[in-house]
């Protein structure tokens, strides 16, 4: 089983359905338009100069210029979680970004060198792909959180300021926050989880078999992304939460 190229003159007949929700966000006067037809501009040119560069990446499988992809990976994730939530560039941005570090090299290696068992641990076949997942997943539920525990720290600030008034630790008067930003962070990830390959089929599932990998060995691979997806979303709260507290002291 081979594979299928798309060619432009496809690739523009399918975005054609993007008029569909492009017609209900103008009608309905949402203000979105502008801002969606902006991102899917964005996501085209992006896309045909990651293909570009991708292509030079698995050529060259430089060690080096694969973990430098990952770093600027990471930083562009960063500024858009503080973009999406509004929050303090200046404060958060390093915090930010070496809990995105911290989380994607641990869970990445360990999935490469432990249950791969690469030789060559940094080959672009495996670092990048992987560590792409782990940072788009880790992304979403970074937005979420943050946006979980600021507000409820800026909601709930007399309670906050109540718990230390009253002899409680700064990790104890920020645990109920944290408790939240975890619930909020997780739920999505637990729904798909509970539904996985009866109502929807995961992208990286649909490219194997396309591909033409056996659907049964796509099952192997899944069970270990959930299961790096909810350490890295573990260990990315942890580093947030023991490294953002400038705001609040």
């Amino acid at each position: 089983m081979g594979t299928i190229d798309i060619s432009y003159t496809s690739l523009a007949i399918g975005l054609l359905l993007l008029l569909i929700p492009l017609f209900y966000l103008w009608k309905f006067k949402t203000g979105l338009l502008w801002v969606t037809v902006i991102g899917i501009a964005r996501m085209i040119v992006q896309l045909f100069f990651i293909g570009i560069y991708l292509k030079y990446l698995f050529l060259w499988n430089n060690p080096w210029i694969n973990f430098l992809w990952v770093i600027i990976m990471i930083f562009v994730a960063a500024q858009t979680a503080l973009a999406r939530t509004q929050l303090k560039r200046k404060i958060l941005f390093i915090p930010i970004s070496i809990g995105f570090l911290f989380s994607v090299v641990c869970i990445g290696m360990y999935f490469i060198a432990i249950v791969l068992r690469l030789e060559n641990v940094f080959s672009a076949q495996y670092f990048i792909p992987i560590f792409g997942i782990l940072m788009g997943n880790m992304l979403s539920s970074n937005v979420v959180a943050l946006n979980a525990y600021y507000s409820g720290l800026k909601r709930e600030q007399q309670l906050y300021r109540y718990l230390l008034g009253n002899g409680a630790t700064r990790a104890e008067a920020q645990a109920p926050f944290i408790k939240q930003a975890i619930i909020k962070s997780f739920s999505p990830l637990i729904a798909n989880i509970a539904v996985m390959g009866l109502v929807a089929l995961p992208g990286t599932m649909i490219g194997q078999i396309l591909g033409g990998s056996s659907p049964v060995s796509y099952t192997h691979l899944r069970a270990h992304e959930t299961g790096r997806n909810l350490v890295c979303r573990l260990l990315l709260e942890k580093k947030k939460t023991t490294q953002k507290k400038t705001k609040y002291k």
